[in-house]
């Protein structure tokens, strides 16, 4: 069994072949399409984080309406980077949404990714401390994070408050209880991963990471996935870690899916350059009909550690023909392979 959710990247153009044409468009069918998936039996909605770019950036406010619209499914991000979050504000807003979605938030965060902008971060008023970089930077703002979201009282109490305190040191509130056992970091390393098992978070690996062993794609993931495993096991906690993937998969059905997906899509991993350093690896596209898809996917190392698998959808393509690309892989797709 796997939980099964799609992530949207949220893009829009205003370009007349597109069905998201304007941030409004976009923000309110990514409501829309959560809604169908929960409909559709789809475990999670989930959401990518990017400054300066016509995708969703300010993820709070849809994931809080998001979570006013449904009853049962997980309500997320992939990822929200860290570079530019105050972790204070962050652990209000993350708190005052997972209280309205009934504590179904499931938060992934990371170090973020190359940006559309230099140096974006610097005009949210964020700078490395002296000696680190930005991804070190990012990962001391999520160990801020993770710590406020213990709940426990930091700050000294106004002797004359205007409102009448709790005894003791002040927390920020709202508080939402079990919180921080739903925060996830999206790895591009085995580094990173073996990191975010330390502190006790789940693991989100996407579609690409960096090429450390030259192998497949798949391979090297589910090699990240066995290295986090192993290193939360040793850490000693208490519950078990989540691990998901995300992958872009289209069940060939219809005339429309082999006209969008039947050709031309990427067969293989792709190597590129995610900055000037880092060689990273890109995993493979899969669009196939059903039956040739489970045989394909059978032979998907990462997907098979995993217990989440997102689905990458093209939000652009408008939310019917995305709801039923996610209602192609529930129904063709996942009973075959174990996952339903």
């Amino acid at each position: 069994m796997k939980t099964i959710g799609f992530l949207s990247f949220g893009h829009w153009t205003p370009s007349p072949q597109s069905a998201t044409r304007s941030a409004a468009d976009a923000l309110l069918q990514s409501i829309d399409l959560a809604v169908a998936a929960e409909e559709l039996g789809a475990d999670g909605a989930y959401f990518r984080v990017h400054h300066f770019a016509r995708q969703l950036a300010s993820p709070f406010p849809l994931m809080a309406a998001v979570g006013a619209k449904t009853r049962r499914i997980e309500i997320g991000t992939a990822v929200i980077d860290m570079r530019y979050e105050n972790p204070l504000y962050m652990v209000e807003d993350a708190g005052a949404a997972d209280l309205i979605a009934g504590g179904r938030l499931q938060l992934g965060i990371s170090r973020g990714s190359p940006e559309q902008v230099i140096d974006g971060w610097r005009h949210f008023g964020y700078r490395p401390a002296e000696g680190q970089d930005d991804a070190e930077m990012g990962r001391r703002h999520a160990e801020v994070f993770l710590g406020l979201l213990d709940g426990e009282g930091f700050a000294e109490p106004n002797p004359r408050p205007m409102f009448p305190n709790p005894p003791g040191l002040l927390r920020l509130e709202p508080y939402s209880a079990g919180l921080r056992e739903r925060i996830w970091w999206g790895a591009a390393s085995n580094a990173t991963a073996v990191w975010a098992a330390t502190l006790g978070m789940n693991l989100q690996s996407s579609t690409l990471k960096n090429d450390e062993t030259g192998e497949p794609f798949h391979v090297q993931q589910a090699a990240q996935i066995r290295a986090f495993r192993a290193a939360w096991k040793a850490a000693g906690h208490a519950r078990e870690p989540r691990v998901s993937v995300s992958r872009s998969l289209f069940a060939l059905i219809d005339d429309r899916d082999r006209a969008y997906f039947g050709r031309g899509r990427a067969e293989q991993d792709q190597i590129g350059y995610i900055d000037e350093k880092t060689r990273a690896i890109f995993g493979r596209s899969y669009a196939a009909e059903p039956d040739i898809l489970v045989e394909e996917l059978r032979k998907d190392e990462a997907i098979a550690e995993a217990d989440t698998l997102l689905l990458t959808v093209p939000n652009q393509l408008g939310v019917a023909y995305n709801a039923h690309v996610i209602e192609a892989i529930l129904t063709h797709v996942a009973p075959a392979l174990g996952w339903r």
